[in-house]
């Protein structure tokens, strides 16, 4: 149950995505907002189905909850990004942030841990249960911080390129990244470790192991990875992007699939020295 409708969705999400460069003006935005929202429900969906009420709560208050409090002081303070305003073009707004933003943390905080979990050894039921060490722990929160905050770079000049929010103040900038501080990008990152530290303890022991239940989400989290380089880099005009994105999003997704891989191979051995050998056959042609 859980995985069929976690592919559904991420399916539909990721029709979506491919539609996006297809379209422009109020229908990118109007198409952006839904996409937000599918991967808002994806995250939040998956959570609930996988890991029970308690997990999809955390999520929620800390992601979707802690994700409209930080913007709200961003535009209202400055602080941790940068002074900046949003457009009206992504709805409707309070305390000047549009509440679909909020939600796109959400979306990706969810796989981004699971992702972490799953590098540092969380696959099995009990890999990350009780006898995890705190160094292991601490890993985890800055595997995760690192995988969320690094979509940033693919993320902000997107929607900065689309007239979505502007800055007021944007030097310095990263090389290739102009209209955007590097004061967003930190302040992503130390969002990103507050919010992963709080999601552990209130989500509970069930977030800190993975499972086939969780292939979708590890799924979305390599989908965003490699789709945003080909579209930053070959659709949306946006080489610099592709090529700070692709570098900062690697330390996550690049070991990621790498363990995924060699985890299948591990697992193609293993049925083929476990198969029956019929009588009379020779075993070693």
């Amino acid at each position: 149950m859980t995985r069929r409708v976690s592919w559904t969705l991420l399916a539909v999400l990721v029709l979506a995505q491919i539609c996006y460069p297809l379209t422009s003006g109020a229908t990118r935005a109007g198409l952006t907002v839904a996409t937000v929202v599918l991967g808002w429900l994806l995250s939040v969906g998956h959570a609930l189905l996988s890991r029970g009420l308690r997990a999809a709560a955390a999520l929620v208050a800390v992601a979707t909850g802690g994700g409209f409090a930080i913007e709200a002081i961003g535009v209202a303070t400055g602080v941790p990004f940068g002074s900046y305003d949003y457009s009206g073009e992504l709805g409707p707004k309070l305390a000047g942030v549009p509440l679909i933003i909020p939600l796109a943390w959400t979306w990706m905080a969810w796989p981004a841990w699971l992702a972490a979990v799953r590098l540092t050894g969380g696959n099995g039921s009990t890999a990350g249960g009780s006898g995890s060490t705190a160094g292991r722990r601490v890993r985890r929160v800055a595997l995760a911080a690192l995988g969320l905050a690094a979509w940033d770079l693919f993320l902000d000049p997107q929607m900065v390129a689309e007239g979505y929010w502007t800055w007021r103040n944007a030097t310095p900038a990263l090389p290739g990244l102009p209209g955007i501080p590097v004061s967003n990008y930190l302040g992503w990152l130390l969002f990103a470790v507050l919010l992963m530290s709080a999601l552990r303890p209130l989500a509970g022991p069930t977030a800190e192991h993975t499972d086939q239940r969780d292939h979708p989400m590890i799924a979305l989290y390599l989908w965003t990875y490699f789709s945003s380089i080909l579209a930053h880099a070959v659709f949306l005009d946006l080489p610099a992007s592709a090529l700070w994105g692709a570098a900062g999003m690697s330390v996550i997704a690049v070991p990621l699939a790498v363990t995924l891989l060699r985890a299948r191979q591990a697992r193609d051995n293993h049925r083929v020295d476990h198969q029956p050998h019929r009588p009379g056959v020779d075993a070693t042609r």
